[in-house]
């Protein structure tokens, strides 16, 4: 045996007038909405029909006047008070491809301001028909008075506490925002709400960059900034046309990214986001579409293939925009990448033509000075790059001492381009350079130096390894670095969790366990045989002054490489320092 649903229709005015929209402003982008709609319909019929939605405020209500088609008082039952039965509105006529959308639901926005809504409706010959709807959920249908026009009505008596949405300055805000671009004239109180050129408009009779005034204009008005540049965007499958507005300032990646979005005309939202590719956050958009279908709100896109083939074209357009600028104006790109360059990089990880837009125009830091990827092959040939920057802070200099060009990438998406660079063509070759391997690049001492400073070598491995450091001995520029500390991202790694694991209870200890490996690796301090002072201090014959020595030395390494000091380092440097002074000062007595 089969059973209906029981509704209760109060509560499902409640659910969509309350709950379905965010902010009680769309009760004006609804009426409108459903203006243009009948007038669009009845053009259908009669080409020739007049375009006309006259609002009118004052007197405690809002009065919205359209010339559509009206509707009888079968079509008044069907639309107005059937809620979900959409092949009864397709049969009607309203869920064709021009129209907005689907005259009914939108109406129950208004409720999120009235407690009353009155509709005037006559269609063609018909007589006139009154219905009068409630925010509990029921509505009166009857004759309404004579009207001399065919068209529509609406009136909306506010409900207490909202009399301010239906105020004239409210009506005519809400009025020039959601329909100042719409083909069809729109009023209140006598006023023109609608502009003469959208955006993505041309006007042939504007002078030589007098579209690029208009736009700049807009842009300062509507986002807040003059735009750096503007590009057109053009999507046919999805009926979309449009601009985007260049940030003349940085923008954070991580921060919300909304477009003004307008369907048919008529806006969508002011905040309309995933329209564009997650990189693609150093612009801000205005277009108009036919074709992506707006959520149940119409406050958001509805996510499907379209929109991934829209995200997709523009993400394409803003592309050949850059590549484009690289050739035509290389210096502006320049300017553009300064402001720019972190959404370039971010799009360039996964593209090569923005990866070749970056090895050419991006200059990256090196021990070299500030070089593109391009000019540091050509000088240097093989692209060495250091991937952290505090890796490169430790070891810039002395890899440039040793003739050692390096690339810093150290910086956000850096590492990753560097990485993808030989993919760009045959030829192209990058190396990672790490702490360990400019130790073994560092030349070796003679063999007779090597065993004059084995004591030497001995005893500062004894005083450093409470500190966890692996001493050498090596011969380098510049001779007026006494020592150098030689640290890499895996090895600070490794030394983390031997720490944590050791402070750690028994749980957590085995699991950091698990993550460390069985090798010994530690930090070097690399002692410079070509400095006069270590060669001083090899040929030492107290081993406590040797000590002091190598301890204040390992400071300084530390101090000079821009490492913290743990409270370990803290008392060798206490240590060495008083120590020393003793000695001194013993001396001198």
């Amino acid at each position: 045996m089969g059973y209906s649903f029981n509704v209760d229709l109060r509560g499902i005015v409640d659910l969509l007038s309350h709950h379905l929209y965010a902010s009680p402003r769309v009760y004006v982008r609804e009426l409108l909405q459903n203006a243009v709609d009948a007038i669009t319909a009845r053009r259908v019929l009669d080409p020739g029909a007049p375009g006309v939605v006259r609002i009118e405020t004052g007197g405690g209500t809002l009065r919205v006047h359209d010339s559509g088609i009206g509707l009888t008082e079968q079509q008044v039952h069907e639309l107005l008070a059937t809620i979900g039965r959409s092949s009864k509105r397709d049969d009607l006529g309203f869920a064709r491809h021009e129209f907005l959308g689907q005259f009914g639901i939108g109406l129950l926005s208004c409720f999120l301001v009235a407690d009353e809504i009155r509709v005037s409706t006559r269609c063609g010959d018909a007589p006139a028909v009154e219905w009068v709807g409630h925010s509990d959920g029921h509505y009166e249908v009857g004759e309404g008075e004579a009207r001399a026009e065919q068209g529509t009505t609406v009136t909306l008596v506010p409900r207490r506490g909202a009399e301010h949405w239906l105020r004239r300055e409210t009506v005519v805000e809400l009025a020039r925002l959601f329909g100042s671009m719409l083909p069809i004239a729109v009023s209140v109180d006598g006023e023109s709400m609608t502009t003469t050129l959208a955006p993505w408009q041309r006007d042939g009779d504007e002078p030589a960059g007098g579209r690029r005034a208009r736009l700049d204009a807009y842009a300062e008005q509507v986002f807040g900034f003059r735009p750096f540049d503007v590009i057109d965007l053009d999507v046919p499958a999805a009926g979309l046309r449009g601009v985007a507005f260049v940030l003349p300032m940085p923008a954070n990646p991580a921060s919300r990214v909304a477009h003004r979005v307008y369907l048919k005309q008529m806006l969508l939202s002011e905040s309309i986001e995933g329209l564009l590719p997650e990189w693609a956050f150093f612009v801000r958009c205005v277009v108009d579409t036919t074709e992506l279908r707006p959520t149940a709100s119409r406050e958001a896109l509805y996510e499907d293939g379209l929109l991934d083939q829209v995200r997709e074209s523009l993400g394409g357009s803003l592309r050949g925009w850059l590549t484009a600028l690289g050739r035509t104006d290389p210096r502006r790109l320049r300017l553009f990448l300064d402001v720019h360059h972190l959404g370039v990089k971010a799009l360039a990880v996964h593209d090569d033509d923005m990866l070749r837009l970056i090895d050419q125009w991006w200059p990256f830091e090196t021990n070299m000075g500030p070089l593109t990827l391009a000019e540091f092959r050509e000088r240097y040939g093989v692209v060495r790059y250091i991937p952290s920057a505090d890796e490169f802070r430790q070891l810039a200099s002395v890899a440039a001492a040793q003739s050692i060009p390096v690339v810093n990438g150290g910086y956000v998406y850096d590492a990753d381009l560097l990485r993808r660079l030989p993919g760009l063509g045959d030829g192209i070759t990058t190396e990672l350079l790490t702490a360990n391997e400019l130790a073994m690049r560092l030349d070796p001492l003679e063999p007779e130096a090597e065993l004059a400073v084995r004591p030497f070598l001995t005893q500062a491995q004894r005083t450093l390894d409470p500190l966890g450091v692996e001493v050498l001995v090596r011969v380098f520029e510049p001779a007026g670095l006494p020592a150098l500390y030689l640290l890499d991202s895996d090895t600070a790694l490794q030394m983390d969790l031997r720490h944590g694991r050791d402070d750690a209870d028994d749980l957590w200890s085995s699991i950091l366990g698990s993550f460390t490996t069985s090798a010994d690796s530690r930090p070097q301090l690399v002692f410079n045989h070509r400095n006069p002072l270590v060669r001083r201090a090899a040929t030492l014959g107290d081993e406590h002054l040797v000590a002091l020595a190598v301890e204040g030395l390992y400071v300084q390494a530390l101090l000079l490489g821009h490492q913290p000091l743990r409270p370990a380092d803290t008392a060798a440097l206490n240590q060495s320092f008083l120590g020393l002074l003793e000695r001194a000062m013993g001396e001198s007595r």
